[in-house]
């Protein structure tokens, strides 16, 4: 294991990676960098798993070859450098292979998650303009609905079903194509990838991500993942968000590393099949789906305890109860990974650098990342003062981030890039997540953060999830309310709802615990599982304001 401190200041890559920060040589191209380097003869890309148990491996020579083909297909239609190639699919060898050829090529990928409906999907092609759009015949019908549609190429059922009229035919089309295909090499400013935010605290916002990225994605694979060679590597992830095109597909593969992808729902089953059958070591995920799997109780444990080596969290802050069920039962170490969409990932419990663990802190800067936190008027915060957390840019070579596509940004003050989350540094030098800045709750005077109301709640055997907010009160200015969802051995009523508050008070503080509960049977959430606070918020605003408006008309 590598020392942190030395890892912070130590920037030690080949000689791409100049290159790539800084932006000086035209020398990159992503399909080189995560395909060809690593197509030597046998070497697998790609273990596949289908929902029925059947399954494939890929190698790096087959995507070299498919990408190439689907590439030229590409240029055919019209595509150039810096034109963008959407896909709508499943994880499937065919997404990678869309994947790569339009990086071939120079082209900027841009995924679309598959459970998106039309809407979503009509918004994000008319703002990204996208020359082209893969999919397959599950989502092809959404594409019939969505204005301005951009060609369409659909990877048919057997005996090609789900080929509409007027759409090219993914691998008919593939084999019209030579595999011969010269990359296009870029410097590390141009983008490969265009994605758009996950939308926790309003309408998302798209932004490119520029070819230099590779690095930081790289690093954090292997500094925060600690993925080693004899890894067998799974990342839950739907690559059609940032963590799962990122560090499930990008960073991995930049090291010439194979990666997994099961096409299916997220499952008890699932998981214990996909971990037993390609022996996997090293797991990463969000906290939502690792709750589901401790929802598994001792049965899950069983059959698979003494498979994993290490296990990575990101998405959401990991509650410590994740952290210990995990320890206690698996007999394995579950740290907690901080970042964005705009950042990648920039503050970690790293599995592959020696720090102190701080239980239930997000961790440390990344190496290349320099991590302040600020008060109100942008001042550098101390130890135990709750603050925004920024980046410094003048002195975070791995930060990458510019700005959203045709959308102002009040995210850049000066040289910080302002995150929108609260935290605070602890004395051992990590940060401790507080919640994102909308969702911090003022009490009494005092500012509580729903993240450790949350997590003092999940504790209690009865409680699957938990979403806290601040409701509007004229006498607390907010009051603490918590929206539970319980494990179906539980019924809700008013006692346990009481014994909730109490187990939270007792835990944390007397201003802190919820002073009402509500019992739900889901909480709202993005696509990507993330927490949408803000719509209890604005339910509860609503609410308050009615009842007020009530009052002055009797």
């Amino acid at each position: 294991m590598r020392d942190y401190l030395s890892a912070t200041s130590q920037f030690n890559y080949q000689h791409t990676v100049d290159a790539a920060l800084t932006g000086s040589l035209t020398a990159l191209n992503a399909c080189v960098e995560c395909c060809d380097r690593h197509a030597l003869p046998g070497r697998i890309a790609l273990f596949w798993e289908g929902r029925d148990g059947s399954s494939a491996t890929y190698t790096f020579s087959d995507l070299q070859d498919k990408a190439a083909r689907f590439a030229n297909f590409l240029v055919a239609q019209g595509v150039k450098k810096g034109d963008k190639v959407a896909g709508l699919l499943p994880r499937n060898f065919e997404l990678l292979i869309t994947v790569f050829a339009a990086w071939r090529i120079g082209a900027v990928y841009q995924p679309l998650f598959t459970a998106f409906g039309p809407k979503a999907i009509e918004h994000r092609l008319n703002s990204s303009g996208a020359k082209v759009v893969v999919t397959d015949a599950v989502n092809r019908p959404k594409l019939a609905e969505v204005a301005d549609c951009p060609t369409i190429v659909t990877v048919g059922g057997t005996k090609g079903q789900g080929i509409v009229r007027g759409d090219f035919s993914f691998w008919a089309e593939l084999a019209n194509y030579s595999s011969v295909c010269e990359p296009v090499l870029l410097t590390g400013e141009d983008p490969f990838l265009l994605m758009f935010t996950s939308g926790t605290t309003g309408p998302s916002k798209a932004l490119s991500v520029p070819l230099k990225a590779i690095v930081a994605f790289q690093s954090y694979t292997r500094d925060a993942v600690d993925l080693r060679p004899e890894d067998a590597f799974w990342n839950v992830a739907d690559p059609g968000w940032a963590y799962g095109i990122y560090f499930g597909v990008t960073g991995p593969m930049a090291m010439g590393h194979p990666i997994t992808f099961y096409d299916g729902p997220f499952t008890l089953e699932s998981t214990c099949r996909v971990i037993n059958k390609y022996g996997i070591t090293n797991l990463t995920g969000s906290p939502t789906a690792y709750r589901l799997l401790i929802a598994g109780g001792d049965e899950f444990a069983r059959s698979i305890k003494g498979k994993l080596r290490i296990v990575s969290s990101a998405g959401e802050p990991l509650n410590p109860e994740v952290i210990r069920w995990f320890a206690d039962n698996l007999g394995v170490v579950i740290h907690d990974h901080y970042g964005q969409t705009e950042l990648g990932m920039v503050l970690c419990n790293h599995h592959g650098l020696e720090h102190p663990i701080h239980m239930g802190a997000a961790g440390f800067a990344s190496p290349g990342h320099r991590i302040v936190v600020l008060d109100d008027e942008y001042k550098e915060l101390g130890v135990g003062q709750p603050g925004i957390l920024a980046i410094d840019r003048t002195q975070s070579p791995m930060c990458w981030f510019g700005g959203y596509e045709g959308v102002p940004t009040k995210a850049f003050v000066g040289n910080y890039y302002l995150s929108g989350d609260t935290v605070e540094w602890n004395p051992d030098g990590s940060i401790s997540f507080v919640g994102r800045s909308d969702d911090v709750i003022t009490t009494s005077g005092y500012r509580v953060g729903p993240f450790d109301v949350e997590s003092a709640l999940i504790e209690h055997p009865a409680v699957v999830e938990a979403a806290v907010i601040g409701k509007p009160d004229p006498e607390r200015t907010e009051l603490v309310k918590a929206f539970v969802v319980l494990s179906p051995q539980y019924r809700a009523e008013p006692a346990l709802a009481e014994e909730l508050r109490q187990h939270v008070r007792k835990r944390l503080a007397a201003h802190s615990y919820p002073r009402e509960i509500e019992f739900v049977s889901e909480l709202p959430k993005t696509p990507s599982g993330k927490l949408q606070r803000f719509i209890l918020r604005n339910q509860e605003i609503a609410k308050a304001q009615e009842a007020a408006a009530k009052n002055v008309s009797a």
